[in-house]
């Protein structure tokens, strides 16, 4: 039987995705701040879950979860990073910018050096990391989040390289940018999002990513000609438009 970790696992892309884990016939230790839903989660699947409550924001307790985690497992053969925070803060307000850097920045940079430690002294393991389209270009309306997203895609494209190092071979990167998928973290957005994806088919779309071990995944697959319309936008463009 496999191990794998999701950090972030109580709603969302994070539970969906260990239900599909689950059923596929992995042990999976899940994370997040709410217990109660962690407690629900693994009532379910009582022989397959291990809880951890954790907030990853909180990077010395990140560490102090993750090296619980693999003691009891011993080997982890898949983490997936699904925490995340977003806010519409056009006004800049410090404290929604400061939560934003503390979980998107760094926590999620605390728990992806864990992980590729871990799988380079393993010599196997495959680190996901769930970025967003966010990590193309900037936006007026949440700085901070595109910000945050930017510096995720850059630092797993900087774990990938360094994998070269690793000379096994068997320790892969995957960044999945999904666009605006029905979840409660998008319910807290402006209306009308644009390409709205269900749920269940964007969790199906991320699960097939990451048994491909795909580099870069675009969440769903018609984002990719949004990003590279994004890249070669020039900034006087997106100033008008987004």
């Amino acid at each position: 039987m496999k191990n794998a970790i999701v950090f972030g696992a109580t709603s969302g892309i994070g539970k969906s995705l260990t239900e599909i884990l689950v059923n596929e016939g992995y042990k999976v230790a899940i994370t997040g701040r709410r217990v109660e839903l962690l407690e629900e989660f693994k009532k379910r699947f009582p022989n397959q879950i291990l809880i951890k409550q954790n907030d990853i924001q909180d990077v010395k307790d990140v560490e102090k979860v993750f090296i619980e985690i693999v003691n009891k497992f011993k080997t982890i053969d898949l983490i997936i990073q699904s925490s995340g925070v977003v806010y519409i803060n056009p006004k800049l307000e410090w404290d929604k910018e400061e939560q934003s850097i503390n979980t998107n920045v760094l926590g999620v940079t605390k728990l992806y050096t864990l992980a590729y430690k871990l799988f380079r002294k393993q010599q196997f393991g495959h680190l996901v990391g769930i970025s967003s389209i966010a990590s193309i270009r900037g936006n007026r309306s949440a700085p901070v989040y595109f910000a945050s997203k930017a510096y995720q895609k850059a630092y797993l494209e900087s774990l990938y390289i360094k994998t070269k190092s690793i000379k096994s071979n068997k320790v892969f990167i995957t960044d999945i940018r999904p666009g605006f998928v029905k979840t409660a973290m998008a319910d807290t957005l402006e209306d009308g999002l644009f390409w709205l994806v269900p749920l269940e088919k964007a969790v199906k779309q991320m699960y097939v990513a990451i048994k491909k071990k795909k580099r870069v995944a675009y969440v769903s697959k018609r984002w990719r000609f949004v990003a590279w319309v994004l890249r070669i936008a020039p900034a006087w463009l997106l100033k008008r438009t987004l």
